[in-house]
Order: C-alpha cells, then structure tokens, then sequence
C-alpha cells in the first residue's frame, strides 16, 4: 500500500467523482483553500511507509494564507493560529520545547508525523462549508488502512470528531491518545496536561523507535 495506489482506489468510487466534481467547482467559482495543488500535502510530505504518529485536525484554516495542506499547520510567516499556540504550550509544559516564531509543522510531517484533517478543503472565511461531501469518506479510509498496520503507530484523537475514528482502528497495538481540543474553546478541560507527546515519544522508544523531535526551531530572519 502507498498513498497514490490508496487514491488511484478511491477514485474508481461513486462518492469520490461526486466529491472530485464538487470541488472542482469550488475552486472554479470562489476562493478555496489550500492552494489546490496542496490538497494533498499532507500524504506527499508523510510517505505511508514512513507514518509513525497522526494527528486529526477538523478542515483546514480558512483565512487567506494560512492552510498549506497539513492540519494545525500555516505557512511560514503567518500568524500562529490559537489551537497551534495551544498546543506549544502544552508541548512546553511537558518536553520543555521554547515556544516557536513560527506554525510551520513540515519538521513533524517529515519525522513520520501525519498531519491529516479530515476534510481537506473548505471555502475561503466558511468554516466547514465542506463537511459532508465525501472527503470524510476518503480520510475515513486512510484511518482505517493505517489502523489495521502491523507496525505500531501513535493516534492522537483531539475532541468528539477525531475521537469517532477511534472505532477505526482495528490493531489494539497501536496507541490511541484521546483528549479535548487545544482550541481555545476547550483547551482547559483536559487538553493542557493530556501529556501526549511525551507518551507518543516513550512508546516509540519502547520499541527501538526513534522519537519525534517536536522542536519547531524559529525562522532565520530573511528566509522567507
């Protein structure tokens, strides 16, 4: 199995020419985001063979310039979103990480972390305007592909949409991390002090793993 033979199946599927002709018009007709040429970046960026750890963000970020096709992350030179700023704080807390100029996540999608949102496309300053069209179906299926692997593999489930995959995740060898959304509407009631990163890294370890270096070191300036 590898991302392009998983997409090349689904694209032989009903719901997924339907969901192809529905974003297509989109992009034709009004601003969506990310770029379309990033639809997919968050499968280039993490190789199937290479997935260690995956993370489940909701719809990528709807303000001009902030989605670039991996969940949580924004580009370079961008404005770090709230739920990113949570989530450093809490990977502050626990690792001791100083806390980045910057949401660019590329450093964890290239150590095997997934960064996958569960719609992969959304119209410009319209959260969720493309939940249930079919992208579910087709995030449903990388889930369930990924949960049935044999080697072991960490899922960090973040609020009541992600934690409904659970069900999809059918090796019990894999870790499952459950809590609340680091957005700033829930993050205290159990996101700071979920201690996810450290246990993801401990079970890597415990396998002869290497951990994930969850350190996104600040810009240079002048680099962008």
């Amino acid at each position: 199995m590898n991302w392009e033979e998983l997409i090349k199946e689904e694209e032989q599927k009903l719901y997924y020419k339907d969901l192809w002709d529905f974003v297509e018009n989109e992009y034709a007709s009004c601003e969506v985001f990310p770029p379309k040429d990033k639809i997919f970046a968050a499968l280039k960026a993490t190789p199937w063979d290479k997935v260690r750890c995956v993370i489940l963000g909701q719809d990528p970020y709807h303000d001009v310039g902030q989605a670039h096709g991996l969940a949580f992350s924004v580009n370079p030179g961008i404005k770090t979103p709230p739920s990113l700023a949570n989530i450093y704080k809490e990977l502050s807390d626990e690792l001791g990480t100083y806390i980045p100029d910057n949401g660019c996540l590329l450093k964890w999608a290239s150590q095997g972390v997934l960064l996958l949102n569960t719609v992969l496309t959304v119209r410009a300053h319209e959260a969720n305007s493309h939940k249930g069209k079919g992208w579910e179906k087709f995030t449903d299926r990388i889930i369930s592909e990924l949960g049935k692997r044999d080697d072991a593999i960490v899922f960090m489930l973040w609020g009541k949409p992600a934690q409904s995959k659970k069900k999809l995740i059918s090796n019990k060898e894999h870790l499952i991390l459950e809590s609340v959304h680091p957005s700033p509407l829930s993050v205290y009631r159990g996101f700071y002090g979920c201690g996810h990163f450290k246990a993801c890294n401990e079970f890597l370890a415990e396998r002869g793993l290497e951990p994930i270096d969850w350190q996104i070191e600040n810009i240079q300036p002048g680099l962008f």
